[in-house]
């Protein structure tokens, strides 16, 4: 990891890059894609996964026969763990359901707001290098809970055609609809337009590499909603003397694992932790299974030695990092302050793994500076908001005079005239 001493101001934006291609160079690619498969359908997409992917389909859909011998491939301890972070990801995020909302503006002006669950919703799992099964959980169990008719499941095969057994097994228990073997550009391109076998949807989930991220930023021109910008995966992690330097480390390599583009961050005031957890991280890296990977991701990282925690926090804020690991003497100061950033994790024993699998919050989160102006995945995230209103004939003549002064004023005379036969009929 480059380590830079006390970065001036100025030079902050260009010290925080992601490493990340950005929509200028890969939306050519993104487009022409596209552009085949609203054409194409089944078969364009059944083409980029032979391509990308390796695996030539007959079909792109998993069957039930798949589901069950998946079910039987899953160890038990797993299906347990599976259970629990299911458990806990339903608590929290059932917590979060919100009750109808009825204000009387004015006598004889009711205005209420209720949610309504989005009723075709797609979910992308990223496949690659790791299954990420736990991301299902995130993101179907949510899906559910806020009473999603439709929930479809894009995921990309391995060269066999076939998904990982995790993978299906948590689908089917958290109750996806339907599940297709596809991934990449493609998969977006299906949800966005619909094919002969992928249901259009209305708003796409989920994380992928910088080509799905475009793909579903591009998609929203197409009239698809989507959650979030979530690329590469990022961590930026303050401590100071109070925090395991080892802890530290280990927190780092878990998002570094995640892909040769992820990206880690340390702010210290302390110069000897960052030297400590340096030699940690060269240490830990050494039986790594997924070392290289790591490797690759380290060499875009940075150790940031900063003056004090006024600073730190300042460049935090500028960061806005998805991952956010607080291990610090000051932690409420951080944690007040800090207001850019996907989801917090507070103390020596909170690692973000937890987070990622078990605790209960979603790990569905806004990467590359997005957590300055977008939420993590949530219930509400699900659901979109109705606004009703019933006016009396009290109310009429309560509000009727502002309306039609309101309306000339800005010329739409139809609008006037709306409001003032309703006030005639009750002078009448």
């Amino acid at each position: 990891m480059q380590r830079i001493d006390y970065p001036k101001r100025e030079d902050w934006s260009r010290l925080l890059e992601r490493p990340t291609q950005t929509v200028v160079d890969i939306e050519g690619t993104v487009l022409s894609i596209f552009q085949e498969v609203k054409e194409g359908g089944d078969t364009i997409v059944k083409k980029y996964t032979e391509k990308f992917d390796g695996a030539k389909l007959d079909s792109m859909v998993v069957g039930q026969k798949e589901l069950d011998q998946a079910a039987e491939k899953v160890s038990a301890n797993l299906k347990n763990a599976i259970a629990l972070a299911k458990s806990n990801i339903e608590k929290f995020h059932k917590a979060q359901a919100t009750t109808k909302i009825e204000v009387e503006t004015m006598p004889g002006v009711l205005c209420w707001q209720e949610k309504r669950p989005i009723q075709k919703v797609g979910l992308y799992i990223p496949g690659g290098t790791a299954p990420l099964f736990s991301t299902i959980l995130m993101l179907a169990v949510p899906a559910k809970l806020a009473g999603c008719e439709e929930i479809i499941l894009c995921t990309p095969p391995n060269e066999a055609g076939e998904i990982n057994p995790a993978v299906l097994y948590t689908a089917h228990l958290c109750g996806v609809t339907q599940i297709f073997k596809v991934g990449g550009i493609q998969a977006i391109a299906g949800m966005a337009f619909g094919t002969e076998t992928i249901p259009q949807v209305y708003k796409i989930f989920g994380p992928g590499n910088q080509y799905v991220t475009v793909a579903k930023q591009l998609a929203t021109k197409y009239g698809v909603a989507i959650d979030m910008p979530a690329g590469p995966s990022e961590l930026l992690v303050v401590a100071d003397d109070m925090a395991d330097a080892a802890f530290v480390a280990s927190d780092l390599l878990s998002q570094a694992e995640h892909g040769v583009d992820s990206q880690v961050i340390l702010v210290s005031t302390s110069e000897k932790l960052l030297d400590v957890v340096s030699e940690e991280i060269e240490e830990q890296l050494k039986v790594l299974p997924r070392k290289e990977i790591a490797e690759k991701a380290i060499a875009n990282s940075r150790l940031f030695l900063v003056e004090n925690d006024e600073t730190a926090v300042d460049l935090i804020n500028a960061y806005g990092p998805e991952h956010y690991i607080v291990c610090v003497e000051n932690e409420d100061y951080y944690i007040e302050n800090t207001i850019n950033a996907g989801s917090v994790f507070i103390g020596n024993y909170t690692p973000e793994s937890a987070g990622d699998y078990a605790s209960g919050t979603n790990h569905t989160l806004p990467t590359n500076g997005y957590a300055k102006q977008y939420s993590g995945v949530n219930l509400n995230s699900f659901m979109k908001s109705m606004t009703f209103q019933k006016i009396t004939k009290e109310g009429i003549q309560g509000i009727g005079k502002a309306v039609e002064l309101m309306a000339e004023a800005e010329g739409l005379q139809a609008h006037k005239n709306a409001m003032t036969l309703r006030i005639k009929s009750l002078t009448e």
